[in-house]
């Protein structure tokens, strides 16, 4: 695979950042450079250049997805954009991974696998169900999905941490189970897909490892943080997101079912291992 003809879509965000590090060569855009929710940007964009589509743009406010404009533009990237990219690899003959996500599913299944019926509580697992749903219409496709991503820019570890350096001791959900996925995760399973070439379609990517509830992560980012002072209270979603607006509903179980995968040749490390890791280099960096 000649990576200066792979295309990565939405390159500023955490995942987009990762699959800059692993192909330094690759053409990267983001909205400003190509807008995906506009058809005659899409058309008129010149193709000739490129051979797989890596598509890491996505509307991710969960929350703000519950809102009238955020409805809005939910659907344009998540499922309208998604339908864009689809239609031109299509004509083009090109590959396109793209990124879903453990809200496509209601998350009454302990362990999801990538044949579970499509079950969507809220607006934005309804998109990232249409952008599953247009990937897959385009023969050439590998849809990836991941839980609770993790990589450079906000996201729950980081935010953790902060509350840590404040000597706070927060109220976590404890009734939502998953895995972290690290973004180094994503980009190294995508890399074996891309080298190996197995069917295209659908691929559960997360971590591996025992799976955990948000409140049970923080309590081990507290103590890779050495912080033994800190405690963490138990909470139910309900209760959490009792008292704000526009709440979107979230899915209690996220784990997912890695045998695909993995039969694939895919090295998934447990989330902790990576955790660590994680940690330590946000140390390192504090230092300097």
């Amino acid at each position: 695979m000649d990576e200066s003809h792979i295309l990565i879509i939405g390159a500023n965000g955490q995942l987009g950042k990762a699959l800059q590090t692993k192909y330094p060569r690759a053409i990267i855009t983001d909205h400003s450079e190509l807008d995906i929710t506009d058809w005659k940007t899409i058309e008129s964009y010149d193709w000739s250049k490129v051979d797989v589509i890596l598509n890491a743009a996505a509307f991710t406010n969960v929350d703000g997805a519950e809102t009238t404009e955020g409805r809005v533009a939910a659907w344009k990237t998540n499922g309208v954009a998604v339908g864009h990219l689809s239609k031109v690899a299509t004509l083009h003959d090109l590959t396109l991974v793209h990124i879903s996500s453990d809200y496509v599913f209601d998350g009454t299944q302990d362990n999801h696998s990538e044949d579970e019926e499509l079950s969507p509580l809220g607006v934005y697992g309804q998109t990232k169900a249409a952008g599953d749903i247009a990937a897959s219409i385009t023969a050439k496709h590998y849809i990836l999905r991941s839980t609770w991503i993790i990589g450079e820019g906000a996201n729950f570890v980081r935010t953790m941490i902060g509350l840590a350096a404040r000597d706070i001791s927060p109220k976590v959900v404890n009734d939502q189970v998953g895995r972290l996925t690290f973004t180094d995760t994503i980009v190294e399973t995508i890399s074996v897909l891309l080298e190996k070439q197995p069917a295209f379609g659908v691929y559960n990517v997360t971590n591996d490892g025992e799976p955990a509830s948000w409140a049970d992560i923080t309590r081990t980012i507290f103590k890779e943080l050495g912080r033994s002072d800190l405690s963490v209270t138990d909470t139910t979603t309900e209760e959490y997101f009792a008292s704000k607006p526009h709440v979107a509903p979230r899915p209690k179980q996220s784990s997912m079912n890695l045998e695909k995968i993995k039969a694939v040749g895919a090295v998934l490390r447990d989330w902790r291992d990576d955790l660590h890791a994680y940690i330590e280099a946000e140390k390192a960096q504090a230092k300097e």
